[in-house]
This record gives C-alpha cells, sequence and structure tokens, in this order.
C-alpha cells in the first residue's frame, strides 16, 4: 500500500494531480482545496490513501496525516464512496466542528450526494470521533483562535477531570484568542464547564 508519495507535483485537472516521483508518475486524486495549494513543478509531499477493489486500483492525496485519517473515516462508513468522502473532506473544519457541535446535519448536505439522514448517521460517527481522537480535527498552520480551540493538550487534561470531548471543544472554541498557554486554556475552560 502506498502512504505517502515526495516528488515534483503536476495539476491536471481539477481534483487531480500528478506526482513525478523519480521519473514514474502517480495519478492522484485530491480535494478541490489541495488542488488549489498545490505549486506546480516544486517538490512537495503527499499523504497518500489507497483505494483497492477488485475493478479499480486509486489514490486520494492529502496534505496532511490528520486528512488523510478522517477520509478513511468517512470511507468506512456504508453508503459513503471515495469521491463523497473526498467531498466531505473538502468542508472547511470550522463548518464539521459546528456541524458536530449543533448535530446540525443541514450544514452536511450542502455536500452533493448527502441527504439528511445520511447526514445524521455521518454526524453521529464525527461525534464519536471528536471524543476519541480530537487531533483529528487540529490543522497545520491554524490561527490563534482554532489553536486555543484545538490545543490537544488542554484538551487531555480537561479530559482527564472527566469531561466529555465534545464539550471540552464546545468550551475551548468560546475562548478568547489572547489566551496563549495551555494552562490559561484550562483555567479558563475550568470557569465555564
Amino acid at each position: 500500500m502506498i502512504a505517502r508519495l515526495r516528488g515534483n507535483l503536476i495539476r491536471l485537472s481539477p481534483g487531480e494531480i500528478l506526482v513525478d516521483v523519480r521519473g514514474v508518475g502517480y495519478y492522484v486524486h485530491t480535494s478541490l482545496s489541495v488542488w488549489e495549494n498545490t505549486e506546480e513543478s516544486n517538490e512537495q509531499e503527499l499523504w497518500i490513501s489507497t483505494y483497492v477493489r477488485e475493478d479499480r486500483f486509486d489514490l486520494f492525496g492529502f496534505q496532511s496525516q490528520h486528512e488523510r485519517m478522517l477520509f478513511e473515516r468517512f470511507l468506512a462508513q456504508q453508503g459513503i464512496g471515495p469521491r463523497l468522502a473526498l467531498e466531505l473532506c473538502s468542508l472547511s473544519q470550522t463548518t464539521l466542528l459546528q456541524a458536530i457541535y449543533e448535530q446540525n446535519p443541514t450544514l452536511l448536505c450542502t455536500v452533493k450526494g448527502i441527504g439528511k439522514k445520511k447526514a445524521e448517521k455521518i454526524l453521529l460517527d464525527l461525534k464519536s470521533l471528536a471524543e476519541s481522537a480530537p487531533e483529528l480535527f487540529i490543522q497545520n498552520g491554524t490561527s490563534n483562535k482554532k489553536q486555543s480551540i484545538l490545543d490537544s493538550d488542554a484538551i487531555e487534561a480537561l479530559q482527564q477531570l472527566g469531561y466529555s470531548s465534545s464539550h471540552i471543544l464546545k468550551v475551548l472554541q468560546d475562548l478568547s484568542p489572547d489566551l496563549t498557554t495551555t494552562e490559561e486554556r484550562v483555567t479558563a475552560a475550568l470557569r465555564s464547564l
């Protein structure tokens, strides 16, 4: 199984990239955000999810391991194929977190092919995912506001005090972005809980 590729990236049609690894070209499907952020002819790294079935062998590329893991979590759900999982990964982290906190399926229904019932099933899975692995919702290069929401040390400390991850994430989201240390975030969160 291919897990990571490093090479020169060449943008093809939207959502499709050719990764040239020392003369061997790998055809990789990506979300539009990954495709748009790709700088051609520069050596870059993509985290790969290999999708193998009787009639197909496809590679799906992501900028981080977290994005790849989220894609694979979507893909594990019944009724969601790789194209739909890729579309779901194109949603912003803010939208996904908001949908989880509010348990609002209409935010996911904006994706073509997702109806209300399917969105509700996805939200149940995302809620359990946010509780068991909140680090999947951390992106590299997040702003201070997002970093305060997704401070994994603060989340872990509050979990050890017995609070649920979904409740912790909700409280951390409402904290001031001026709080710069984990200690400040935990103290402020405890006042809010």
